[in-house]
């Protein structure tokens, strides 16, 4: 009896851990099954979010809608985008901008061999705001790659305009109209994709490259910058003052600035005293030196933080 005892008591010993394994396997189903549950349902979410917060957005100039604003028509560039890549058919809702602030929501109606057909359902807010600020930047010409990164990077910041300047010291000299026209094209894409991917409706201006003596004369004699609801700042690796410094006697109501941004090899003396005397603010940046796509950067950030939308 007692040697039947002690064989039950070793036999329990040895399935003890298969059962206690067995459940521990039973629990580890359920809580994989409810995890693969969870994960699904978190998936189906944000798929969810998703199409409530990711707008198909399409580019539109003023002049491709109908005079009675019912109809627009995309271009054959942005159809292949929409039928090509996102797989768009008729029916499907999508967003169209114009470029100067105003946004429509859309249903696509056909494609046709140069382009699609959108009816306009109504104007809609856009997928951002726009900034109060009216911010042009004038910065040295630079090699493609670094204009091409400023462009690119101050549209997605709020900028309303881009000047390309030829300085004493620019990095990139112009040969003739065609190379001019050119860079215009190519800038011009640039700001419209960066335009299009932050959210924006309003594309900047790219104005064609200006002489830094024409284009400093030309702010002097407008007599509303001068006003003190503009600011007029050229950013400089020496010579200046902390932005903080500058910015202390304007109230948070200035609206519109117009700002230099220098080329890699910085203003000339004779550049920056000549801005001085017709009434610009020379700032300088810290105690580092920035390359100048960097301090364009930099500085159309810092002037949103303080005067715009950039919180």
């Amino acid at each position: 009896m007692g040697g039947d005892r002690g064989l039950m008591i070793s036999l329990l010993g040895v399935f003890a851990p298969l059962r206690e394994n067995s459940a521990s396997r039973g629990i580890n189903r359920r809580v994989k099954k409810i995890s693969r549950k969870d994960a699904k349902t978190q998936r189906r979410k944000v798929r969810a979010q998703s199409k409530t917060m990711t707008r198909r957005r399409f580019y539109a100039p003023a002049t491709a809608f109908a005079l009675d604003q019912k109809s627009v028509t995309l271009s054959e560039e942005e159809a292949r985008h929409a039928r090509d890549v996102l797989r768009l058919l008729s029916g499907d809702e999508v967003y169209v901008f114009d470029g100067a602030g105003k946004e429509f929501r859309c249903v696509l109606c056909e494609f046709t061999r140069d382009g699609a057909v959108l009816a306009v359902r109504d104007e809609v807010d856009p997928a951002r705001p726009e900034s109060s600020l009216d911010l042009t930047v004038a910065i040295a010409l630079l090699k493609h790659e670094k204009f091409d990164l400023v462009i690119q990077k101050t549209t997605e910041l709020g900028v309303n305009r881009i000047i390309p300047l030829k300085s004493e010291r620019a990095d990139v000299r112009l040969k003739d109209n065609q190379d001019e026209q050119k860079r215009l094209t190519r800038w011009r894409r640039i700001a419209l994709e960066a335009a299009k991917q932050s959210g924006r409706a309003r594309v900047p201006e790219i104005s064609p490259p200006a002489d830094f003596m024409v284009l400093l004369s030309g702010f002097v004699v407008e007599k509303e910058t001068i006003a003190n609801e503009t600011l007029r700042v050229m950013f400089s690796e020496r010579e200046g003052s902390s932005l903080a410094m500058i910015t202390n006697g304007f109230s948070s109501a200035v609206k519109k600035i117009i700002a230099l941004v220098g080329p890699e090899g910085g203003w000339s003396d004779q550049e920056i005293e000549l801005a001085r005397d017709a009434g610009w603010q020379i700032v300088t940046l810290g105690g580092r030196t920035l390359r100048a796509e960097t301090a364009a950067i930099a500085m159309v950030a810092l002037l949103q933080h303080r005067f715009g939308d950039l919180d």
